[in-house]
């Protein structure tokens, strides 16, 4: 006999498991400069488009990225303000704070503060991210770097 009530358990726990996936990537990865999480929190095929221009496929072209944005912003730091999450997809808006330390956008490091806010889409596979489409507010961040 069919029963919603453990269909829905199911689909809570999963869902459950891969906010708490994405949470990991942004706490742990960015915020804690882990990049053992590459490893812990990415498919081998992880597709990820950033808004600073850029798209990596798999985990040794995101790895450059991530050391190119950490080099650019040295203390980057993503605050959450919420998350969604429908079965195998996670939504999550942030703001992005940190230091301009590095060349950034063409830009050359100015050691000014910057704090931008963006939206972060996650597609999850076997408990493991496979997609990233990052969407941050550049004219807030070029306004910033202008300046």
């Amino acid at each position: 006999m069919y029963n919603s009530k453990n269909l829905f358990k199911g689909k809570s726990a999963i869902m459950k498991a891969n906010k708490e996936l994405v949470l990991s990537y942004y706490e742990n990865l960015w915020n804690q400069k882990d990049k053992s999480y590459i490893e812990k929190v990415f498919n081998d095929d992880i597709i990820f488009r950033g808004s600073l221009g850029t798209e990596t496929k798999g985990k040794k072209e995101f790895e450059e990225y991530f050391d190119m944005t950490t080099n650019a912003i040295s203390n980057l730091y993503h605050s959450i303000e919420s998350v969604l999450v429908d079965a195998d997809q996670v939504a999550v808006r942030v703001v992005y704070n940190g230091t301009h330390s590095g060349n950034l956008l063409g830009f050359e490091p100015s050691n000014k503060r910057v704090r931008y806010h963006g939206a972060s889409f996650f597609k999850i596979e076997n408990g493991k991210i496979k997609e990233v489409w990052v969407l941050g507010d550049l004219a807030t961040l070029y306004k910033q770097l202008k300046q």
